[in-house]
């Protein structure tokens, strides 16, 4: 690919030949209308048109064709298609970028699929923005984990808790050795327990554990609110000594997520909540593997991937396909951190350490923690208790019969995965 250019890959479906509706895509998003106009030159096009690099057939999925699709649905063919963009048609900018590579695309009556499934992004954007600050490195230090798989949870009753009592859980689970706890992505700003108090009733409990121990677990607050808010609130927590903030990037957007990473002095916790409303369809949207990218050079240092054996649409096949995905080096950023949440528990540990093979990883466990038959510390503990097992090579068996709690948890939580 020249550095002059982004590579988009999309599945799409049509009625229409596939090499012309692959011109049209290319057209349509860039100098092309539904006519050729007088000033659409060659030159013009020579310089500017998005170009067809490859158009690969692949069975139907057997989906429905989306809404208002034109053709004869039994003519229907599905490909992989890849398109060229030309990078000076809208410059290292991820929002331009998205316009052209993510656009009107989607309401082409000639597609009766349409989805954008990768993209191959040139140096110059990396240039223009600065990827994660901490990453895996920065956060192990911050968090005193250097090693092993980093531990977390998720403040559970998601919302509902006054700041006094998150005062009294953070206490526990800071005494159970937890790495880190977050908001859940509900807990927002509103008058039950505003952003401020909850900063105020948490971080004396974190400073007095930190004197007593020399480990301070990191607390992701969820920050997320109107962008001219963001820097106030990232401010509120760094100056009562948090480590950690949380946005929910579809709520703020990428351009948010760049703003704040521009500002942050603290990693920055990336929440994906409505990712599925851009990509769980098969026939339109974005894929995870697309989406990542742009989320990483926008800043994120931890990147939600869920897990496996979770509670939501992803197979395990998708899931370690998008670990692998933020695993991947990316234009020479800071790794981010693949964050595995949805139904965690100690008895998945072994069969994702086998798939994945690292432990450079954040695994929140909210119902497997807070859930566990004997307590919070129990449910921390069989966490790393399995963790450790599956890094050191053991069997799930081998965990079993060594870990109380691990057992305790198999028995609330179980069959485990093998």
């Amino acid at each position: 690919m020249s550095a002059a250019h982004v590579v988009a890959t999309y599945h799409v479906e049509t009625s229409l030949p596939l090499e012309h509706a692959a011109e049209v895509l290319a057209g349509e998003q860039s100098t092309g209308t539904f006519v050729r106009v007088e000033r659409e030159s060659d030159a013009v096009r020579a310089r500017f048109a998005a170009q067809v690099e490859s158009v690969e057939e692949v069975p139907l999925t057997g989906a429905c064709a989306l809404p208002g699709s034109v053709g004869d649905p039994g003519a229907r063919r599905r490909a992989v298609l890849r398109l060229r963009f030309p990078l000076e048609n809208f410059g290292p900018s991820v929002p331009n970028l998205l316009a052209a590579v993510a656009g009107n695309l989607f309401e082409l009556k000639e597609l009766s699929a349409i989805k954008l499934m990768d993209l191959d992004l040139p140096p110059a954007f990396a240039r223009r923005y600065a990827g994660p600050q901490f990453g895996v490195t920065g956060t192990r230090r911050l968090v005193g984990r250097p090693d092993g798989a980093m531990i977390g949870t998720i403040v559970k009753p998601s919302i509902g808790l006054a700041p006094a009592e998150l005062a009294e859980l953070v206490g526990e689970l800071a005494t159970a050795g937890v790495d880190f706890i977050k908001d859940d992505e509900l807990q927002g700003n509103g008058s039950h327990a505003p952003l401020a108090e909850r900063i105020r009733a948490v971080m004396p409990v974190l400073e007095r554990h930190a004197d007593r121990t020399g480990v301070k677990p990191m607390y992701a607050f969820n920050i997320t609110d109107d962008i001219d808010r963001l820097e106030a609130n990232h401010d509120l927590v760094v100056a009562a000594g948090g480590t950690c903030i949380m946005v929910c990037i579809n709520m703020i957007g990428l351009s948010g997520l760049d703003y704040i990473r521009r500002r942050s002095q603290v990693p920055i916790h990336g929440h994906r909540a409505m990712f599925g409303a851009v990509s769980r369809s098969q026939q339109v949207g974005i894929h995870f593997r697309a989406w990542q990218k742009l989320v990483r050079l926008a800043g994120a240092d931890h990147l939600h991937t869920n897990g496996i054996s979770n509670k939501f649409y992803e197979s395990d096949a998708e899931v370690l396909a998008a670990i692998a995905a933020v695993r991947e080096p990316l234009l020479g950023l800071t790794p981010t951190v693949p964050v595995l949440s949805s139904g965690q528990w100690g008895g998945l540990a072994h069969a994702t350490y086998a798939e994945v093979g690292t432990t450079d990883l954040l695994v929140l466990a909210g119902g497997g923690i807070h859930g566990h038959p004997d307590g919070a510390r129990s449910g921390v503990a069989s966490m790393r208790d399995a963790w450790a097992s599956a890094a050191a090579g053991e069997t799930i068996d081998d965990a079993l019969e060594r870990s109380e709690p691990l057992r305790r948890a198999a028995e609330r939580f179980g069959p485990v995965r093998v």
